[in-house]
């Protein structure tokens, strides 16, 4: 199936050209909003994103209309990539049911993989920058020792009434993180 997708930006803008160059083209159906390019709220795209099955196309007239940020495009195109899922950008003339509309494809993919190695690098380097300094913490931890589910944890557990599974059940701690606090507590208390 070949879906065409349309967007405007404000109520007072019109869909007609979109419409149009999508007709064109000869898509079966036409999914179109008028919504803010702003806005991460895109109902009908997501709506239709979720029906793409393995084979069908998605044609549009601009790249900018699926998404707000390069990198939003890049994603979808790798999950494009990944559904077997075809994409047509009319103003750039790239259609991936074709050898060089997929060379594109992995040209944005590979773009999308330094970009991302890029920021780990210089997260990697704040990081150690950080600790050189003493003001690296880390994440702050989910459960620390005043944490009420934890305490409330660890003394069911003491109890040898329930299981470890009906205890996360019960306080919405993780398993791993109550057997590191009992872990952390055995290493304190003193050994006789």
């Amino acid at each position: 199936m070949i879906y065409g997708y349309a967007r405007v930006s404000s109520k007072d803008q019109n869909l007609d050209t979109q419409f149009a160059a999508l007709s064109k083209f000869g898509v079966d159906e036409i999914v179109h909003e008028k919504i803010s390019g702003v806005s991460k709220q895109r109902p009908e795209l997501d709506k239709l994103l979720d029906k793409l099955e393995s084979g069908d196309t998605i044609v549009v007239i601009r790249m900018d209309l699926l998404g707000r940020s390069s990198r939003q495009l890049i994603e979808l195109v790798e999950d494009f990539e990944a559904r077997n899922i075809n994409l047509v950008i009319l103003d750039m003339n790239i259609d991936t049911r074709t050898p060089t509309g997929k060379f594109f494809l992995t040209i944005m993919a590979g773009f999308a993989e330094m970009e991302r190695t890029i920021l780990k690098e210089k997260q990697r380097n704040g990081i150690e920058i950080a600790k050189s300094k003493g003001v690296y913490e880390g994440r702050p931890k989910k459960y620390h020792k005043k944490h009420a589910g934890l305490k409330h944890a660890i003394e069911l557990y003491k109890l040898n009434k329930y299981t470890v599974k009906e205890i996360t059940g019960m306080t919405s701690v993780s398993r791993s993180a109550l057997y590191r606090a009992l872990k952390e507590q055995e290493e304190k208390e003193p050994v006789l």
